[in-house]
């Protein structure tokens, strides 16, 4: 599946499957009208990005209280000591940095992550 395929499926999973967090969602793109990232807003006003780039991948929730939590597999170097690296988990904060054990496939992980914004959300 193509990139664009693969932004067109994850929005239709999150506004059918998670109704009661997700209100809305938009593509962001690029100079070329290439979609470059899904945006979906949640019901307590914060968002969450959904980039992917071949196997790289980026789901940030920034919430209105300034917290961040984001899967990435962006291999920084300052976190190679978190065992599942380069996958790690931002849990709060951009320097509160942990192992991420969502799954490699991207439609299940993104499921997973809207699961856990529905339990801290509610």
């Amino acid at each position: 599946m193509d990139a664009e395929n693969t932004y067109i499926e994850l929005k239709n999973i999150a506004l059918q499957e998670f109704p009661d967090i997700v209100v809305s969602a938009n593509f962001i793109r690029g100079p070329l009208g290439i979609i470059k990232s899904l945006r979906l807003f949640l019901i307590d006003n914060s968002f969450l990005e959904i980039w992917i780039s071949g196997s790289k991948y980026s789901y940030h929730w920034r919430r209105t209280d300034g917290m961040v939590y984001r899967h990435d597999n962006a291999p920084h170097k300052k976190h190679k000591h978190v065992k599942t690296f380069p996958k790690h988990f931002h849990d709060g904060s951009e320097n509160n940095v942990k192992e991420s054990y969502l799954s490699d496939d991207t439609e299940s992980s993104v499921k997973e992550f809207l699961r856990f914004i529905r339990e801290k959300i509610k």
